[in-house]
């Protein structure tokens, strides 16, 4: 029988999220969103704690800790600050994955910056200006030269891509398509790297979004993460990891936003009565209450697979399209029950409203997710 019952060490790390999540997040969360302003010195502190590296080996600086904890610890962060919870959730993915894809001589010189603070966080740049969902077509290409690679090409919706000391790029090193592949660690600072300016976002505005440019970025030989041509398998497995960190942050934001629909609508009166004892009211707080269950239900079904070293790529793009959608419906019913003041910037889920619109688009559109599902359903 499956169990999702915490163990006391991930209650521990989700407990330790909540109260760093309370005491530094939220109470900057607003003013963040207003000046845009990049959580430098709250990362700092996460790391210290160890949830930037939440399931990366004590062994390279990380929490030593599991993907249960991990969904645990992102969910709570996320109910206090998206745009905090984004660079978090990344810099997790790409420790991740040169944890399990890297050399020794990698784990040991580059993980330990990720996810300790001394590289502030990391960067994932997979997409291209002419290219997101079709990964495979990507331009950005890498030559081999007698000293090690030269990287060219342009990169697209680089999350902390401005702020991240490491940075995890895919370029094609050989043919047309997927095969041709490969995965590359970069560090901010290399010549040739251009930065674009952040993206005037309309959501997450704490967390910065530029393009990448590269043009004769001179890498050494060892900058390869893996075998050449393993770039797109590698993609896709970071993808399914960070899917199950983007479903979380959706569960953050939709238990946020349930918790100020509930306030509100016990305060707020029509008629001499409180909202909350309507019944239209509390339709919708029903609603949104057994789609959080299900939600972190069908999230941690994903992390659990993950943690037992199971296929979870169904699973984990099931929880991504349902947790997403249902972040979205659950801050629009939100902010419905606020009325009027709801699309006002003086209430928290005017902000949650455009903090969940991106989680059906980033690490695969609800879209993609239905494919990856439908071709798993009807394959099985």
């Amino acid at each position: 029988m499956v169990s999702f019952q915490p163990t006391e060490e991930q209650e521990l790390v989700q407990q330790t999220a909540r109260n760093f999540a309370l005491r530094e997040l939220l109470p900057r969360a607003a003013e963040r969103d207003k000046t845009e302003a990049f959580p430098l010195e709250e990362l700092k502190k996460l790391a210290e704690l160890g949830l930037m590296g939440v399931a990366v080996p004590e062994a390279y600086g990380g929490a030593g800790s599991d993907p249960v904890a991990y969904v645990l610890a992102i969910s709570e962060l996320a109910r206090c600050c998206a745009s905090t919870t984004v660079a978090v959730a990344v810099t997790n993915m790409a420790a991740e994955l040169v944890c399990r894809f890297g050399s020794e001589a990698q784990r040991q010189h580059y993980v330990p910056k990720m996810v300790g603070g001394e590289a502030i966080c990391a960067a994932f740049a997979l997409s291209e200006p002419q290219c997101g969902s079709d990964a495979a077509s990507l331009a950005t290409t890498a030559t081999k030269t007698a000293d090690g690679w030269v990287l060219n090409g342009a990169k697209q919706w680089i999350t902390s891509g401005d702020h991240a000391g490491v940075i995890i790029v895919w370029a094609r090193t050989g043919e047309i398509g997927s095969s041709g592949l490969s995965t590359f660690i970069v560090e901010a600072g290399t010549p040739g790297l251009s930065i674009g300016k952040p993206e005037e976002k309309m959501g997450l505005r704490g967390s910065s979004t530029v393009a990448l440019t590269f043009e004769d970025c001179l890498l050494p030989e060892d900058a390869m993460l893996g075998d050449p041509g393993r770039g797109f398998q590698q993609a896709m497995v970071a993808l399914d990891g960070g899917r199950i960190g983007i479903a979380s942050q959706a569960l953050g934001i939709a238990r946020a936003a349930l918790d100020e629909a509930i306030s509100y609508a016990k305060e707020r009166k029509t008629f001499g009565r409180p909202i909350a004892d309507r019944q239209a009211i509390q339709w919708m707080i029903a609603n949104a209450g057994t789609q959080i269950d299900a939600a972190l239900l069908l999230t941690l079904r994903a992390a659990l697979l993950k943690a037992q070293q199971q296929p979870f790529t169904r699973e984990a793009a099931m929880a991504k399209l349902f947790a997403s959608e249902a972040a979205n419906r659950i801050c629009y019913d939100a902010l419905q029950i606020h009325g009027g003041y709801g699309y006002t910037k003086d209430f928290v889920v005017e902000r949650l409203y455009r903090d969940a619109r991106v989680t059906t688009i980033y690490e695969g559109t609800s879209e993609i997710q239905r494919l990856v599902i439908g071709r798993s359903v009807v394959g099985q």
